[in-house]
């Protein structure tokens, strides 16, 4: 079994049928195993957009990603922008998490930053000590650990679990067909 690590992505089995995590892709941010595990997941668009839930930064229309079902009462980020938004902690493969918000904000009025250069969230995915690697054990997730880095920032949520299945090679690339429910067959 492949142990996650940050900057991984955990892709939901293809037969889960919890509707927060169906064909899921999550990166992972933290891992420790005495203290639990969080990511965002990148596949599951909301109906918002920045601008509404930041008032002072009117007409900003990047879309909002729902993070997971934990804590919807803050706005979380993943970028590619180091070189301009300090603060970020480094996931690898040139992906930030987090950083300096009000330079953040001065960054979007102005217009500075693109929407394939960033990602926002409403809520995470947190996991307890040793309860992803129970998951694991009982397969309910693959870690895929090479990956093109820039499946993180695709807007698109439809084709991102598949690609990212197909990205983990072609042990698993017949995974990415498999229908949803297992019946249709």
């Amino acid at each position: 079994m492949l142990m996650p690590a940050v900057g991984n992505l955990l892709l939901s089995e293809p037969f889960m049928l919890d509707p927060g995590f169906m064909r899921s892709v999550v990166l992972l941010c933290e891992h420790h195993p005495e203290e639990g595990t969080m990511g965002y997941v990148l596949n599951q668009p909301t109906n918002l957009i920045l601008s509404d839930l930041i008032q002072d930064i009117p007409n900003i229309n990047f879309p909002v990603f729902l993070g997971g079902p934990v804590g919807h009462d803050a706005i979380h980020f993943i970028h590619r922008c180091d070189d301009r938004i300090q603060d970020g902690m480094d996931l690898g493969k040139g992906v930030f998490w987090g950083g300096n918000f009000e330079t953040l904000k001065v960054m979007l009025e102005k217009n500075q930053i693109a929407s394939h250069e960033i990602k926002f969230f409403l809520g995470y995915s947190g996991w307890d000590p040793g309860q992803l690697d129970r998951e694991l054990t009982e397969k309910s997730w693959m870690v895929c650990t090479d990956y093109n880095p820039e499946l993180v920032f695709v807007h698109e949520s439809e084709p991102l679990w598949k690609e990212a299945v197909i990205a983990m090679g072609p042990k698993y690339a017949h995974v990415a067909n498999f229908p949803i429910d297992p019946r249709m067959n």
